[in-house]
């Protein structure tokens, strides 16, 4: 018996080397635009006819719209108001979204909540007849806050809590993150999306509106499995080295679990597509110039979102979307796929690239080793399994080893895996 194994071992272990690793790997789909919510029937409902195609496709992880009920002139859930009442959103009501919620669990989809809490609308009026009284949208109170709630120095009302700590919203009060009860109360409730609805994360809107010791806080006090927070300083969008170590030092300041989307990748990547200067995709050390290049493992990168496309905000240049993707569904990070280029767009290569980064087992801290940075081409080998091309130069030299097979291919990019 004993020889027979160890005649065999070496052929099973040849064996084990020549399967494909098809070890899913983490992929976020925004599962929105700004439209949603005027949706006839409701989003909640809509969408679920999704669930089927994005579990196909390889999608790990969906992000879903505020659920509160918000403010009349923030349909969208941005301007959140009774935090509890997830029955007056114009998504839908909240046994829809709990229905939504379990269709994606069941193919083994996890659900990621944006969250809204620097700011909150006010629902009833003080004396001085500004709505800076709250109500949570629940029987027992919770939520319910007065002006002490309200950062003293804020744009909207007249607060009587200690100064506010980031940047002001000035359309609805800022909130007071230094109180501690503010900190319960939203823990509370961040627990309660958890277990009543089925969420396992979050997406922190508007993180640079607080200090990042709070953000630090919610993280300890909730757990999620996976959170990730918007830092978009726009003063920054054509400085991604200024931008991407604010960023790092946020995520370093906030505990170091966070994730951030990745805007600096977002600026570089689509400047240089538009203006012929693949040169910039290669820093000064010969990495990724974007967040990736410092914090590979905390990056979420991502092409366009409901702010950047629906609103016009910073778009990446439509021509060049689907380089775009080839780009971040090969590269480290947690790439992001928008709800419009999948379902409105049909990108199809968008499904075959996340095939190609799964079978190959491509993580967010996956290696890289940059093989061209040319003005009209950018070459680069993801874990010497992938190599992935684009840019309008076809000139791969010597660059592609004969071991590696193209495998997808269309305007301007290819992508290359390493054969058995």
């Amino acid at each position: 018996m004993q020889s027979r194994i160890g005649i065999c071992l070496p052929f099973l272990l040849l064996l084990i080397a020549l399967i494909p690793n098809f070890t899913a790997s983490q992929i976020l789909f925004q599962g929105f635009n700004w439209a949603s919510s005027t949706k006839e029937g409701g989003w909640w409902n809509f969408f679920r006819s999704s669930v089927p195609q994005l579990a196909s496709a390889g999608i790990t992880h969906v992000w879903l719209p505020p659920a509160s009920q918000s403010g009349s002139d923030g349909p969208q859930g941005y301007l959140p108001g009774r935090l509890y009442d997830l029955d007056t959103s114009k998504y839908g009501n909240k046994n829809e979204l709990k229905a939504l919620v379990k269709d994606l669990k069941d193919k083994g989809i996890e659900c990621i909540a944006d969250i809204v809490i620097n700011h909150r609308s006010g629902e009833k009026q003080d004396a001085s007849g500004k709505f800076c009284i709250f109500e949570g949208g629940t029987p027992d109170a919770r939520l319910d806050w007065d002006a002490s709630f309200i950062c003293s120095d804020d744009d909207v009302c007249d607060g009587k809590g200690k100064p506010d700590t980031g940047i002001s919203w000035g359309k609805v009060p800022d909130i007071d993150h230094t109180n501690p009860k503010v900190q319960s109360d939203l823990s509370d409730w961040m627990n309660w999306m958890k277990t009543e609805v089925g969420f396992v994360g979050f997406r922190f809107d508007m993180v640079l509106g607080y200090g990042p010791a709070y953000s630090k806080i919610y993280m300890q006090n909730t757990k999620p499995s996976f959170a990730v927070a918007e830092h978009w300083n726009r003063t920054n969008d054509n400085n991604s080295e200024a931008q991407r170590r604010e960023i790092a030092s946020w995520i370093d300041a906030a505990g170091g679990e966070f994730k951030a989307f990745d805007f600096p990748t977002k600026g570089v990547l689509q400047a240089a597509l538009r203006d012929k200067a693949l040169g910039r995709m290669k820093d000064s050390n010969g990495g990724a110039p974007g967040l990736i290049g410092l914090k590979p493992g905390n990056a979420v990168t991502f092409i366009d979102n409901h702010d950047t496309y629906s609103q016009d905000l910073w778009p990446f240049p439509r021509e060049q979307v689907m380089q775009g993707y080839v780009y971040i569904l090969t590269h480290p990070g947690v790439p992001t796929v928008f709800y419009d280029h999948f379902f409105e767009w049909n990108l199809t290569h968008i499904s075959n690239l996340i095939a190609i980064r799964s079978k190959n087992g491509i993580k967010p801290t996956s290696s890289l080793r940059i093989l061209a940075a040319d003005p009209d081409r950018y070459i680069a080998a993801i874990d010497e399994k992938v190599i992935a091309k684009i840019g309008p130069s076809d000139d791969v030299g010597n660059l592609i080893p004969s071991n590696f097979k193209l495998v997808l291919s269309g305007e301007h990019y290819a992508v290359w895996e390493k054969q058995a």
